[in-house]
Formats: C-alpha cells, structure tokens, sequence
C-alpha cells in the first residue's frame, strides 16, 4: 500500500530536500513499502499526477502543521481528479510535533524567561488558525503570522519588545524557504530553524501511515 507524503511546496530547493530527506527517512523504516513525494502548490508533481502511476490502494499523508485550505481542499481535489478510488487521506501530522519545536528552540539558543512568538504560515481557514492557536498555548508563545492573518510576525515581536523582554521565535514550519527567510528580519533575540527532518516528524507521518491502511484494511 503506497504512502505518498505531500508537502506544500517552495521553490527553496532547500525546502525540497528536507522534503526528500523526511521521505527517505521514511522509505527505510518501512522497507518494501512504496513512498512517493507530491505538492499541494508551487512544485510538481501534485498529488493528482502521482497517484496516476501508483499501483493499487494509496495513503496521502499531508506534511503539514495545520489542517488549512491546501489540506481540507486542494489536497482532496487533487485526489479527487486522480480518479482512484481506492486512495485515503490522513490527518496533517501537526499535533504530534510540539517536542520538535520546544528542541529546536533549544538548540537556537532559547533561555528561561524569554518570551516565545510562534512564527506560523497563516490561513484564511479558521480552523487552521484554532490549531495554530493551541500550538501557542501548549508552548506559552504568542502567534505571529506570515501571511493572510494578524498579527504578524514582526508586529509580535515588537509587542513583546516595547515590554522590555528578550525574544525567540519557534518556527512553526516543516522545512526551510521564504518564510523562513523572513523571520531573520522580524527583531528578535533568538530565531529557531524549522522542525525538518526529525525523528519524531517521520513518527508522525508513519502513524498517520498505518492508522489509514488499518482503515482501509477494515473498510
């Protein structure tokens, strides 16, 4: 049974290796199981064209941190139009990644007593925005956004700044490209990379993995 990891996309090569990288990762741990890479935008081949030369009953794990519009539409449409009806689709991994994000914060030089901003992608969807929301509660951050929500990045962490405080910012984000890019300029103290290719990211994907073939075994 294929797993196809979909990844949003970037045109960072960078962010496309971590990408191969987590799937490669993958690849071993499930030894003669199929694993294939699609994008929901930006990069090919989407899911669509994937599933076109995939042999039999697929999973499609999104990698993604929240369950946004790329996830609840176009990841689904592309399925759709792949005409397979024998392909399932999973939660995002997101949730399981919380100890990701306090270690990489750790490792860029986070101290006790900085404030934490939680750098996030952004959404139009608000239920995007409630998981991003619960990611910032769990690690007592306040959010900022890079696109389409409020407040952004920068205006977060000059909130934080004009009370006098030290700042690090989580990185809300699988792997690295122009959002990542931004955060450099954003003002604060300490800026944490990407989760990347983490054990625990390839966990996440392989749960989703076998929590969907169990579903399609029992369907």
């Amino acid at each position: 049974m294929t797993l196809v990891v979909v990844a949003h996309g970037t045109r960072d090569p960078r962010g496309a290796a971590v990408i191969e990288e987590i799937a490669a990762l993958v690849r071993a741990r499930l030894g003669d199981v199929p694993v294939e890479v699609a994008y929901a935008d930006v990069r090919q081949p989407d899911v669509t064209t994937v599933l076109g030369r995939v042999d039999g009953p697929a999973v499609v794990v999104p990698a993604f941190l929240a369950a946004g519009y790329h996830v609840r539409v176009d990841v689904p449409q592309q399925i759709t139009a792949s005409g397979r009806p024998d392909v399932v689709v999973t939660e995002p991994i997101g949730t399981a990644l919380l100890p990701v994000l306090r270690e990489r914060l750790r490792e860029a030089g986070w101290q006790p007593g900085d404030a934490v901003v939680l750098a996030a992608a952004g959404s139009s969807d608000p239920r995007a925005l409630a998981d991003v929301t619960a990611v910032a509660r769990a690690v007592s951050a306040e959010v900022g956004y890079l696109a389409t929500a409020s407040p952004t990045v920068p205006e977060a962490v000059a909130a934080l700044k004009a009370e006098g405080r030290r700042v690090a910012i989580a990185s809300w984000l699988l792997a690295p490209g122009l959002f990542h890019q931004r955060l450099a300029d954003a003002g604060a103290d300490v800026v944490a990379d990407p989760l990347g290719a983490h054990t625990r990211v390839v966990d996440a994907v392989l749960l989703r993995y076998y929590e969907a073939r169990c579903f399609l075994q029992v369907a």
